[in-house]
C-alpha cells in the first residue's frame, strides 16, 4: 500500500495562496524589522477501497491519518531566512493491519514524525537567492533523510524567474525503530506467511531530483510557469509487505526493478480576470521507465467575495496508463520476473474535487502581531478502481514582528 498520507501536509501548503501585508513605517528613519511567520496546519485523511496491495490487490483500504504539522519562518537581517518545519502523522490502517492476519495486531496503528529546516541567503548585488535544507523522517518501516539546495534568480525588471533545484533522499526500509522492544532497524518486514525467507539483500533506496521552473510575467494580468524534473530513484523499489498472487495459486512478495527513471513536466497559467477573480490553471505530463504515462489537468478560481473573504472551488482530472508490470490479483504468470498488484501503479483515471475557504484579516495584535490569514480546505478524491478518499485541512497563519539592532 502506497502511503498517500505523506502528502497531505504537502498538499496543505503548496496550494495556499500567501498575500503579503507591508509594516508601515512610522519613523522618518528606515528600520530594519525581523519577521517570524507560523503557519499550524491540521489535515484529516479517510480513504476506503477494495484493492490493497497488502493482501495482493483485493481486499480493504481502510485508512485514517491526522496529520498536525507546524512551519516557522522567519526573516531577519532582510537577506536571511531560516525555515522549520515539522509535524506528525498519526495512522489507523485496516490494509497494513492485514500483513500479519491478525485483527487489531500492533500494525493496525502507526506513526510517523519528520521535521526539517532550511535556510536561505538572498545576495545584495543581484537579485538571486541560495538555499540549502536537511531533515528526516521516520516511521516504523522506514527513515529517510532529505537533503536539498536550491538557487533563484531574478531579473532586475522582475519579469522573469529562474529556480533550479536539487534534492537528495536517503531511505532505509528496516522495521524496528518505533516498537519499544528494538528501538533500532532490525529487519525488513514481510507478509506473515512468507517470512520463511529473505527476499531481498538491499533495504536502502536513494531518490535523487533535478527541478527547473521557469516564471514569466506576461502581462499586468498574467502569469505562465513552466517545471521540468528529472528523477532517479535506486534500491529496493519495491514495498517487501506487498503480496503477489499468481495464476497457479503461488504466492510471493512483490518485486520490481531496482532503477527507476522519472520525468514530471508541469505548465501553469495564473490569470486576473478582474478586481475579484483569478484563474488559476495547470497541466502536468509524467513518464517513467516502469511504463507509466499519464496526463493532469487542474483548474481553480479564486473569488474574492469580500476583501478579506475567499472562495476557491477546484478541480482536478488525471489519467494513468499503467506500469507493464502490474496485473490484478491471481493474474501473474508464475515466470515474470517482476510483478505487483499495487493498484498505484495501475491503469486508471483520478478526480478530485473541492472548495476552499480563505479569511485573511491582517489584523494586528499588539505593535508586533499580525493574525494574517486562516484557511478551511476541503477535497474528495476518487479513483476509477473504486477507492475514495475525503480530506480535510485547516491552516493558521500568524506574524511576528521584532526591531533589529
Amino acid at each position: 500500500m502506497k502511503k498517500k498520507y505523506l502528502a497531505i501536509g504537502i498538499m496543505a501548503l503548496s496550494l495556499m495562496a500567501k498575500a503579503q501585508a507591508q509594516q508601515p513605517d512610522t519613523t522618518f528613519r528606515k528600520r530594519i524589522v525581523s519577521k517570524t511567520q507560523i503557519e499550524a496546519v491540521v489535515a484529516t485523511y479517510v480513504q476506503d477501497g477494495n484493492n490493497s496491495a497488502v493482501t495482493g490487490g483485493i481486499g480493504t483500504e481502510a485508512l485514517v491519518v491526522i496529520g498536525p504539522n507546524l512551519k516557522i519562518r522567519h526573516q531577519f537581517r532582510k537577506y536571511n531566512t531560516f525555515v522549520y518545519h515539522g509535524g506528525a502523522d498519526f495512522i489507523t490502517s485496516a490494509s497494513t493491519d492485514n500483513i500479519d492476519h491478525i485483527r487489531s495486531s500492533p500494525s493496525r496503528k502507526d506513526t510517523r514524525g519528520f521535521s526539517d529546516l532550511s535556510y536561505r541567503r538572498d545576495l545584495k548585488k543581484i537579485d538571486m537567492g541560495i538555499s540549502g535544507g536537511l531533515g528526516f523522517s521516520v516511521e516504523s518501516d522506514y527513515f529517510s533523510v532529505p537533503v536539498s539546495l536550491s538557487l533563484e534568480y531574478r531579473e532586475p525588471k522582475r519579469m522573469r524567474t529562474y529556480n533550479l533545484s536539487f534534492q537528495a533522499i536517503f531511505d532505509d526500509l528496516r522495521w524496528g525503530r518505533l516498537n519499544p522492544d528494538y528501538l533500532r532497524p532490525v529487519e525488513l518486514i514481510y507478509p506473515s506467511e512468507l517470512r520463511y525467507q529473505n527476499w531481498f539483500t538491499e533495504y536502502k533506496r536513494n531518490s535523487y531530483n533535478i527541478k527547473i521552473a521557469f516564471t514569466q510575467v506576461i502581462n499586468t494580468r498574467m502569469v505562465a510557469s513552466l517545471m521540468p524534473e528529472f528523477s532517479y530513484q535506486t534500491g529496493l523499489l519495491s514495498t517487501p509487505f506487498h503480496r503477489v498472487y499468481f495464476t497457479d495459486g503461488s504466492e510471493k512478495v512483490e518485486n520490481l526493478p531496482m532503477q527507476r527513471i522519472k520525468v514530471p513536466i508541469a505548465a501553469r497559467l495564473n490569470y486576473f480576470a478582474g478586481k475579484r477573480t483569478i484563474l488559476k490553471g495547470q497541466y502536468s505530463f509524467y513518464w517513467d521507465n516502469f511504463g507509466i504515462v499519464s496526463h493532469g489537468i487542474e483548474l481553480e478560481c479564486a473569488i474574492k467575495v469580500k476583501p478579506v473573504f475567499t472562495i476557491s472551488p477546484f478541480f482536478r482530472f488525471y489519467y494513468q496508463a499503467g506500469a507493464r508490470y502490474f496485473r490484478p490479483y491471481m493474474a501473474h504468470d508464475p515466470g515474470e520476473s517482476f510483478y505487483t498488484s499495487d493498484y498505484d501503479l495501475s491503469t486508471m483515471e483520478t478526480y478530485k474535487a473541492g472548495l476552499s475557504f480563505k479569511y485573511a484579516p491582517f489584523s494586528y495584535a499588539g505593535k508586533r502581531f499580525q493574525f494574517e490569514e486562516m484557511m478551511l480546505r476541503y477535497a474528495y478524491y476518487r479513483q476509477s478502481n473504486g477507492l475514495w478518499a475525503h480530506i480535510v485541512s485547516l491552516v493558521i497563519d500568524i506574524a511576528a514582528y521584532g526591531k533589529q539592532k
